[in-house]
Formats: structure tokens, C-alpha cells, sequence
């Protein structure tokens, strides 16, 4: 089998209903979420220990619904069915609220890190949070599989939290933000102007 093609050569590429360039909205869209899932893959290196078995699996997981994630999006006026699905955001979210109830109380925004686990969850937080951002812009001009868009979203937060709890089952503090304004109550979090 040989490996290139040679076919985008000219700077084009093949979706599911077409060509277009390779700088095209829906190229860097599915691009990023390919970026997410390769730094899934490099945390779930680190994350081989016993004592992350279920998030291990939960994360093997989630690399093949961001394969569905990126399929969906280089699918163009839905030539074929979509594979994502309002269920997995439901999962996702049963995880979050799981997650939330075992880690540690928050009440001030954290910064990235505290173990190599949490800081490679994060990498792969704030590269899902770009993938939205692409996604977001991707739907004001073409139709997309909306429930891929809430994926993602719902991602990012599961990354967040799964971080936190990372740290914790190592009994490592998360580390706040010194100059963060308290908000975090009960858990949930205020209203603010940042992301939701």
C-alpha cells in the first residue's frame, strides 16, 4: 500500500460530497478535532495506572466518537447519515456529574497543570475549546451535524473535570489562580462572561 496519493498536491482535499481547498473552514474544523484526538491518545499514555482504569476506557472511548465527530464534519449536506448522537453527549454529561462529585470542592478558576495526567487534560481541553470555536464559525456559513457541535462543547467540560480528578485520586492539589475573583458555589459555576 503506498501512503500518499499525491492527489492534494494542489492544495485540495476530499470530504464526503466533494473537494475543496485544504484551508477551508471544514478542513480546520475536523483538522482540530483530529488534534483533540491525538492528544487523547499522548494522556492516555499516562494514564495506564490501575487507578484510572475507567477513565482509560471512557478516553478509548471518546478517540473513536471524535473520529465520528470529524466524520461528520467533513460530510457535506449530509450525503450520508450522521454518526454523532445527542446519547453521547448524555454520557459525556452523566461522566461530568460524576466527576464533579468526586473531586474536591472549586471555588476560584484553576490554572492548567499540578500533575503531567491533569496538564495533558488540559492540552486536550483547550484544543477541544479551539475545535468549537471552528465549529461555531463552520455553522453560520454551512449546515453541520448539530449534535457534533454540543459534543464538543460538552467535551471540554469533561476534560476539565476528569483533570481535577486526575489530581485528586494522586491527592495532588489543584492549583487556583491567585488572583481569581470566587466563582465557583456549591460546585457550580457563577455567571460570568467566560465560556460555558
Amino acid at each position: 500500500m503506498r501512503l500518499y496519493t499525491r492527489t492534494g498536491d494542489e492544495g485540495k482535499t476530499s470530504l464526503i460530497g466533494g473537494r475543496v481547498d485544504k484551508d477551508h473552514l471544514r478542513v480546520i474544523a475536523y483538522g482540530t478535532i483530529d488534534e483533540v484526538n491525538s492528544f487523547v491518545g499522548q494522556a492516555m499514555t499516562l494514564l495506564e495506572d490501575e487507578k484510572f482504569a475507567d477513565i482509560y476506557d471512557e478516553l478509548k472511548k471518546i478517540q473513536h466518537e471524535l473520529f465520528d465527530c470529524g466524520s461528520d464534519l467533513a460530510t457535506i449536506h449530509e450525503k450520508r447519515p450522521y454518526k454523532v448522537t445527542d446519547e453521547m453527549v448524555t454520557f459525556l454529561e452523566q461522566r461530568i456529574d460524576k466527576y464533579i462529585a468526586e473531586a474536591p470542592p472549586v471555588e476560584r478558576f484553576i490554572l492548567p497543570g499540578g500533575s503531567k495526567q491533569a496538564a495533558a487534560l488540559h492540552i486536550a481541553r483547550t484544543t477541544t475549546r479551539r475545535a468549537e470555536r471552528y465549529i461555531v464559525s463552520l455553522q453560520k456559513n454551512e449546515p453541520i451535524n448539530q449534535s457534533v457541535l454540543k459534543y464538543v462543547n460538552r467535551l471540554s467540560d469533561y476534560f476539565f473535570a476528569v483533570a481535577r480528578v486526575v489530581n485528586a485520586r494522586q491527592q495532588i492539589k489543584d492549583v487556583e489562580y491567585e488572583r481569581s475573583a470566587v466563582v465557583f458555589r456549591n460546585g457550580k459555576r457563577k455567571e460570568s462572561n467566560n465560556e460555558n
